[in-house]
């Protein structure tokens, strides 16, 4: 049997964008397989216990996860933290390369019984942690990603259904972004402004947490990928 090994961001630096991995049998462990990624790659040796992994696109936190041939596992490091509709509609979770259309999302969620709209765009700032900042480079587990986004829109809408919240949206840009330019934009609907911001903050909080996005920073001296968080599934 065979399985793909997908790696991101630094990971990829080291060793690649993608490795192919043989083993004998029917089914391997997940704890088999980064066994074997640690002896035969040294330089993904001190990352190896500090990674999320995915199994098709969904998160295993299981190290006894079987695997079976033909199975894309992606090693997840820490993060920085289908397209719905049809036609022209807007659609509620996109990752995408192009620039965010702030009121065509706005619009996406905004119901006849919304009292209130809150939109969150989050954008590149000329500095982070002491350093100057010229632009980030965004990169994302693309189909994952997307996944993601629908899984935090629909727990937020789960979540604060009983406080009248009635549609969210997330879109994320990928590629290069310059200083001022939105990477991420969250809207929500809901009939009162307080519950709005609320489940607002929480669809946020929880992008940053679980989708597979990483940023290179660009700066005067070069470029280094930002330190990011464990995923929180």
């Amino acid at each position: 049997m065979h399985v793909t090994v997908r790696l991101f961001a630094g990971l990829r630096d080291l060793a690649g964008s993608e490795l192919v991995e043989e083993f004998p049998g029917a089914s391997v462990t997940v704890s088999a397989l980064r066994d074997r990624l640690r002896d035969a790659y040294p330089p993904l040796r001190p990352y190896l216990g500090r990674v999320a992994i995915a199994v098709n696109e969904e998160y295993a936190p299981d190290l006894t996860t079987p695997l079976h041939d033909g199975d894309t596992v992606a090693l997840i490091p820490p993060i920085s933290g289908g397209a719905e509709g049809h036609g022209n509609e807007t659609p509620r979770y996109l990752v995408t390369h192009a620039v965010l259309d702030v009121r065509a999302i706005r619009d996406a969620v905004t119901t006849d019984a919304s009292g209130a709209v809150v939109v969150f765009e989050g954008v590149v700032r000329n500095h982070h942690e002491g350093r100057d900042v010229l632009r980030l480079e965004y990169e994302a587990y693309e189909s994952m990603a997307e996944r993601e986004l629908r899984r935090v829109g629909e727990e937020t809408l789960a979540t604060y259904a009983p406080r009248e919240v009635h549609a969210v949206a997330i879109h994320h840009r990928l590629g290069a972004l310059g200083v001022g330019d939105t990477s991420l934009i969250v809207a929500v609907s809901a009939a009162h402004r307080a519950d709005a911001f609320e489940a607002a903050l929480h669809a946020v909080d929880r992008v940053k947490e679980t989708v597979p996005v990483w940023k290179k920073e660009w700066g005067p001296d070069g470029s280094h990928w930002q330190e990011g968080v464990m995923p929180s599934p």
